[in-house]
């Protein structure tokens, strides 16, 4: 596939935009050991759509609450941003709790939209990044899940405690650890919302930078 049959990059919503470009700026500072997992990611959205196949990405942690929601939803964004076709992102845990409202906030504070649509102990919500495609839903749900892939997709790991205890995920035909710390150890802290917002840009920023790599190699 050539670069010419990348498809049209989306225009992302304003606050998001704004974001994106200064983290951008900032690629510059992802140490070179995190580059590594990164680029391996990149290689498989790559090799994937150059074949013409789906790159499906599922990113997996213990509880589908915070870090694999936000991995799930930047990679997304990036894809759609680098104008990337083919690239469907997914999210789940090694047991489903909530899409946790701390993480929702912060999300919400670097500019994506998100709407509540359910009530319940694990509520449903829709998240827009861009006028030009169409909504994300989001919940806690587990890995294999049917609203997930079942085979064929990478499986990337967003915490230590999920790489660890499920070294095995039936399906996957690749299998990434790309580690977060977790920002639930500053709840009900002076620091909680400043450590979910550090989070959150953190993965945004790694989200793309591997994307960016996929399009400079396309």
């Amino acid at each position: 596939m050539g670069a010419a049959e990348l498809k049209d990059k989306a225009t992302l919503l304003p606050m998001l935009t704004k974001t994106v470009k200064q983290l951008e700026s900032d690629f510059f500072t992802i140490p070179d050991d995190r580059k590594e997992p990164l680029l391996q990611l990149a290689q498989f959205v790559r090799e994937r759509i150059s074949m013409g196949q789906i790159a499906s990405l599922n990113f997996i942690c213990t509880h589908n609450s915070r870090r694999s929601h936000m991995a799930q939803l930047w990679a997304q964004a990036a894809a759609n941003y680098y104008g990337i076709p083919g690239v469907e992102c997914y999210s789940g845990g090694t047991e489903a709790t909530a899409f946790n409202t701390l993480a929702v906030e912060a999300l919400r504070n670097l500019g994506f939209l998100i709407r509540q649509i359910s009530e319940g102990d694990n509520p449903t919500y829709v998240v827009m990044f861009s006028k030009e495609t169409p909504p994300l839903k989001a919940f806690s749900k587990k890995y294999n899940d049917p609203s997930n892939p079942a085979r064929n997709f990478a499986a990337i790991m967003t915490c230590s405690h999920a790489d660890e205890n499920c070294p095995l995920v039936v399906g996957a035909s690749l299998r990434i650890a790309i580690t977060y710390d977790d920002p639930k150890d500053f709840d009900g802290t002076s620091q909680e919302e400043i450590k979910y917002r550090e989070r959150a840009l953190q993965i945004g920023r790694e989200m793309l930078y591997a994307f960016s790599q996929v399009s400079s190699k396309l």
